[in-house]
């Protein structure tokens, strides 16, 4: 069995704190990325939120028209 001397140790602890360091840098850039998804979802939620608003307008406007052209049919 190899002898385990304190530079070994040195040795394997310091590539396990690189591997921490490498870890932790790669959660923060994960993390950036998530905020940057998180903040296009929101946008897109915006944007589909304003275009149902403006369907529901044209819907009224349309409703509207027909009602005065007397383009529908009498409710039974």
């Amino acid at each position: 069995m190899p002898e385990v001397t304190n530079e070994l140790l040195l040795d394997v602890l310091k590539k396990v704190q690189e591997q921490g360091a490498r870890t932790s840098e790669d959660v923060r850039r994960i993390r950036e990325e998530l905020s940057a998804m998180r903040g296009h979802m929101v946008a897109l939620q915006q944007d589909i939120h304003n275009i149902y608003g403006a369907l529901l307008e044209q819907s009224g406007r349309l409703d509207r028209s027909e009602r005065r052209l007397e383009l529908v049919d009498a409710p039974v």
